[in-house]
């Protein structure tokens, strides 16, 4: 079994003992983490929604991420990661919910931000005793195109992982 399969099974048993839903919101992926989270029967019990937000105009239609904040940070950066997650969690009825937007190449990077550079955010839903329990990071991952994204979309899904099981 694949790690994304792997880690997907594990997190959907997670958030099943919990009667939690997710929702995701990915860019550089394109829907990797949502496509191997549902190849995992029973996934519709668990799996609310997933929102691929390639397009800076789509982040801030879709997620409500402010067009400032990505004229300000840029769209890989851990404020508009965070900002990623918070809008998946708004605009569904999740639990919990993880962001990803990053640089996959082979162009695109920077001195400052060069390929491979991802962001994440993973954003848990408080209750009337806590607010949300929110944990942003930047990666960076190594290989080609392709070796990027499945290192970043195992990366997400090891982190919703860790979240599940702690809270």
């Amino acid at each position: 079994m694949s790690m994304l399969l792997e880690l997907s099974t594990s997190l959907g048993q997670a958030l099943q003992e919990k009667h939690w839903q997710l929702a995701l919101a990915e860019s550089c992926t394109g829907g990797m983490v949502a496509q191997a989270v549902t190849a995992i029967a029973g996934s519709s019990g668990w799996f609310d929604r997933g929102f691929v937000t390639y397009s800076n105009a789509a982040k801030t239609e879709m997620l409500g991420v402010p067009a400032a904040l990505i004229a300000e940070f840029g769209a890989v950066s851990e404020p508009v990661a965070e900002a990623m997650a918070l809008g998946a969690l708004q605009h569904s009825q999740a639990h919990l919910s993880a962001a990803i937007t990053g640089i996959a190449g082979p162009g695109g990077g920077s001195p400052h931000k060069p390929v491979g550079t991802v962001c994440f955010a993973w954003v848990s839903r408080g209750d009337d005793d806590r607010g949300n329990t929110t944990v942003i990071e930047t990666r960076h991952f190594e290989g080609d195109r392709t070796q990027v994204r499945e290192q970043a979309a195992s990366y997400l899904l090891a982190g919703l992982l860790k979240i599940a099981n702690a809270l």
